[in-house]
């Protein structure tokens, strides 16, 4: 058993990607504001998108509405607001 603070009984580990970044979580369900917090991406700033094949569902907007979590899922972010010409 590895000593990580989490009791044997805490349920599955769902593994995820934000912006091909390995997460982790034993949350069933994370809002799409948690998913980018967790990953340390500013809310503020950015958006959650998720990958389903070849199907995205944007969040922009939705930082409370809630994802029910599963093994392997894939998630990429975009800013939010105009982007500046250089």
């Amino acid at each position: 058993m590895s000593g990580h603070g989490s009791p044997a009984s805490a349920g599955p580990v769902f593994d995820y990607t934000v912006d091909d970044e390995d997460q982790h979580t034993s949350q069933h369900v994370l809002t799409a504001g948690q998913i980018l917090t967790n990953a340390g991406i500013d809310k503020a700033q950015r958006y959650l998108i998720q990958l389903i094949g070849k199907k995205q569902v944007s969040y922009e907007n939705k930082n409370d509405e809630e994802i029910r979590m599963r093994e392997k899922m894939e998630f990429i972010t975009a800013g939010l607001g105009p982007t500046p010409v250089s």
